[in-house]
């Protein structure tokens, strides 16, 4: 096998009984040959000289203008000279729908297929409209000339007597019929005029007259036949339009070719496969003489039309991989699919090659976990574990082969100094910035170890290896358990922390409308969406990922309240609802306008319902026919840096805007419990990951939440509610209340507007009595105390009938105690308000504060002492 055929190998394609070569392919060849012959098989690929229909579904090779009979070119819709034309007319702004209706349909300039002469059923036709072999041409011309312009055709053509054919053409994958007695079709003989005549091969003169009208066979003159005869076996088929032709090819080849063309039909969303590179194909494995598509080099060349058909064998190769192996052949092949256990990851192959972790056990530990994983509920919703695991299984794995003995093949030999000198080796790199032993970037590079990609393999490595102790697996290769005890706990974000909000000058420069107008014209010239779903972030706090997944139906009023529909997949909260402001929906309505109009433009009508349903908002235009398949995230990022970088701002990502509106909420009075719902987190401690505040916010916010005091006609009653008991749902659909003015008194707050304004109190200060006074969640403690005091004078009195007295006199105050817990458990705040200890340092040094001087008095010995300084010093 070539060295490209090893790199194959390696990725998980080698036979499985290498030993035994013949047999495989032959078992190979029957499974798919009872595939083929299925009755689920669609037969119109079962021929090896397959036509495709002009109006295929997948395969579609006529032009998309109505009734033009023309080929597709280019990898495109469209035929070329309609190719031309659209391109022309876009320049203008013309929708292509619009250039669709107003096209003219085209003759086909070059046949589809072959014609076989009306005369002579051996002989191909050579002129299309009349249907005629080369010499009854000839004979109809000479006709013409004798009888002059009345010459009837119909009366002619039944007076002619079919003349025998020349039989099929030699070229050995050709099926058409020769036109002359050189034994070449009228393809084949044009080009091998153009190829130059290889082997001389040449008609005698006048063969007609001399032999052919006799009867007699032709002799063929050659300067090396030979030579002729090679070129016969080597040419390539008549490319026809809506043909891939498979004759030549060895059979097990030509069977997966059949299978993998069938089988991209059976894909939810297929690519496009353009029938020239399927052709190409054909030729390159017959000129290879491959026995099959795992043994063909997928470096096929550097032009696109070699990458794509390259592309078309790697799927091909995967489907094959599906059949060929079982999952336990798979495991000893080296790789995995995750297709066998019914997943597949969004935007992600289901091929997993681990061959590249060179000890076997280690490679089947991980093979085992995957499956385990895939197979349980929970199986990951991304492939970002799967990566994790396989990073780390190959950083291990590179690192044994240089440094344990016997290059860590036998898992026995392995104790715990092996693995901390490999977390020593892993901790150097990060801290020295030192390549990867096994990780390589795109340009096969070496990937840097940093903090993420080592606490990566450390957490990844020991869920592995406490996975395989747990389970007995480790006992059962004799991995010591001193060698996975050493893996420490990197945690989930070392080194990591919360993202920062925008500082105001960056807030301010990427909400710049001058930035704005920027960021569409130079980074989305294309009127994709791209500022829309950055203000879309910026306004609402969402996640990019559930703004690029938005469907066109994203908006609706509700009580006159413009309303934003989207998915939170992130905490499975589907279809959920916020209130937007007018600006933004008038952003969103506007793009929902230009994705109609572009799919109406590109269909030529409007969307039906159940097309409108399923029509993304930001829709992607690769591989997207029917508008259902969003911009990707990496499309959406690649532009916003590029944006971020050309204001010089410094690196900021997009999902900082969601911590700078937490931020903002919260200090505005919003509660974690508000800003959880409202951002759809999973949690509060998730959402205090997202708010960023000092101890004055979270006071700020406690201020906030009011209850009415003990002299009010209903204490501890929440202002913004009624005087029910309030359950934790009612608490969070509370609207805060930030309009009403108060001024800070001992306790709590006044709310008697006089006072507000700095007018005298009335009632000479008497706070816990009025009711005017209010309590807030930043006093919890201090009225608790209070309670606590009150109990104790209860406790202590002297008789029963006074401990009565002070429980009655405080019971209003212990209501509205009880009424501001509630309010705050309710707002999820319980526990902030708690740990906000708001006392006054007179509480601390009781001793120190206790001692009180009048001013007066101090003012005095003030005088006193100065008086006796200035004696002294006058003596």
């Amino acid at each position: 096998m070539s060295a490209k055929g090893a790199g194959n190998t390696r990725a998980g394609l080698t036979h499985l009984s290498p030993d035994r070569p013949g047999r495989v392919g032959r078992d190979r060849l029957e499974i798919l040959t009872a595939l083929i012959d299925g009755p689920s098989f669609d037969p119109t690929f079962r021929p090896d000289l397959i036509e495709i229909p002009p109006q295929h579904p997948i395969y579609r090779w006529e032009c998309v203008v109505d009734r033009c009979e023309r080929p597709r070119t280019g990898g495109s819709d469209l035929c070329s000279e309609h190719l031309r034309g659209w391109a022309r007319d876009r320049e203008r702004g013309v929708g292509k729908a619009a250039f669709l209706v107003a096209a003219e349909p085209l003759q086909r300039h070059v046949r589809a297929e072959e014609l076989v002469c009306r005369i002579c059923p051996q002989r191909p036709a050579a002129h299309s409209e009349l249907r005629l072999c080369r010499r009854h041409i000839f004979r109809w011309g000479h006709h013409q000339k004798t009888t002059g312009p009345g010459a009837d055709f119909t009366a002619w053509l039944t007076a002619q007597p079919p003349l025998p054919g020349h039989g099929t053409c030699l070229v050995a994958v050709c099926v058409d019929l020769a036109d002359s007695p050189l034994g070449l079709c009228p393809w084949h003989g044009k080009k091998y005029q153009r190829d130059g005549r290889p082997g001389g091969a040449v008609l005698p003169p006048w063969s007609w007259h001399r032999y052919e009208q006799f009867g007699q066979p032709v002799p063929i003159d050659f300067t090396d036949e030979a030579t002729f005869r090679r070129w016969c076996a080597a040419a390539a088929a008549t490319p026809w339009p809506g043909k891939v032709n498979l004759h030549g090819l060895r059979p097990l080849v030509r069977a997966e070719i059949k299978w993998g063309l069938f089988i991209h039909t059976q894909r939810a969303r297929p690519t496009r496969w353009d029938l020239r590179c399927l052709r190409s194909l054909a030729v390159t494995c017959r000129g290879r003489d491959v026995d099959s598509l795992i043994d063909l080099d997928l470096e096929l060349g550097t032009g696109s039309a070699e990458a794509f058909t390259g592309a078309i064998v790697k799927q091909i190769l995967h489907e094959l991989r599906l059949i060929y192996f079982t999952p336990a052949q798979a495991k000893e092949a080296g790789y995995l699919e995750t297709d066998y256990f019914g997943v597949r990851f969004d935007g992600r192959a289901s091929h997993v090659d681990l061959t590249g972790i060179a000890q076997r056990w280690l490679r089947d530990l991980v093979w085992d976990y995957f499956a385990d994983l895939l197979q349980s509920p929970r199986c990951p919703r991304s492939g970002t574990v799967i990566d994790g695991m396989r990073r780390a299984a190959l950083e291990l794995g590179a690192f044994l082969e240089l440094d344990a003995p016997e290059s860590g093949h036998d898992p026995r030999l392995l104790d715990g100094e092996h693995m901390r000198r490999f977390v020593a080796d892993q901790r150097r790199r990060e801290r020295d910035g030192l390549p990867s032993l096994a990780m390589k970037r795109t340009g096969r590079t070496a990937s840097t170890v940093t903090t993420t990609t080592r606490s990566v393999v450390f957490n990844s490595l020991r869920k592995l290896l406490r996975t395989v102790l747990d389970n007995g697996a480790a006992d059962r290769i004799g991995l010591a358990r001193e060698f996975i005890v050493v893996v420490p706990t990197a945690g989930a974000a070392t080194g990591r922390t919360a993202r920062r909000p925008f500082p105001d000058e960056v807030a301010r420069a990427l909400a710049d409308e001058q930035n704005l107008q920027r960021l569409a014209a130079v980074h989305d010239p294309l009127d994709k969406g791209l500022r829309d779903i950055w203000e879309t972030t910026v306004t609402t706090g969402r996640r990019i990922g559930e703004v690029l997944q938005v469907r066109w139906d994203c908006l609706g009023r509700y009580g006159g309240l413009p309303m934003f529909w989207h998915d939170q997949t992130k905490v499975g909260n589907y279809d959920a609802a916020i209130r937007i402001p007018e600006s933004l929906h008038d952003i969103l309505a506007e793009r929902q306008r230009k994705t109609l109009d572009r799919f109406t433009a590109h269909h030529g009508r409007r969307p039906t319902d159940a097309e409108r349903a399923g029509l993304a908002l930001f829709p992607t235009a690769t591989r997207n026919p029917d508008g259902t398949i969003s911009l990707t995230y990496q499309w959406f990022h690649s532009n916003f840096s590029a944006w971020v970088d050309s204001l010089e701002l410094g690196r900021w990502v997009p999902h900082q805007a969601r911590h700078t509106l937490a931020t903002n909420l919260l200090r505005a009075g919003a509660s974690l419990t508000h800003i959880r719902a409202y951002l759809g987190q999973v949690s509060d401690r998730m959402a205090e990951h997202y708010v960023h505040l000092s101890h004055s916010d979270l006071e700020e916010v406690l201020a906030h939440v009011w209850v009415a005091g003990p002299g009010a006609v209903s204490p501890g009653e929440f202002l913004a509610g009624d005087a029910t008991p309030m359950t934790r749902q009612q608490a969070q659909v509370l609207a805060i209340d930030l309009s009403r003015r108060s001024t800070p008194a001992e306790g709590g707050f006044c709310t008697f507007q006089p006072v507000v304004d700095g007018g005298t109190c009335p009632w000479n200060l008497n706070c816990h009595s009025c009711d005017k006074f209010v309590l807030s969640g930043a006093d919890l403690l201090y009225w608790r105390r209070k309670r606590e005091q009150w109990r104790q004078l209860a406790e202590n009195a002297p008789d029963d009938a006074t401990a009565d007295y002070l429980h009655q006199h405080f019971e209003p105050t212990a209501r509205a105690i009880d009424g501001l817990e509630k309010a705050l458990a309710g707002l999820g705040l319980l526990d902030q308000a708690l740990a906000l200890d708001l006392r006054k340092p007179q509480d601390y040094f009781h001793r120190v504060w206790s001692v009180a001087f009048r001013a007066a008095d101090l003012t005095d010995a003030a005088h006193a002492e100065n008086d006796q300084s200035e004696g002294e010093i006058g003596a």
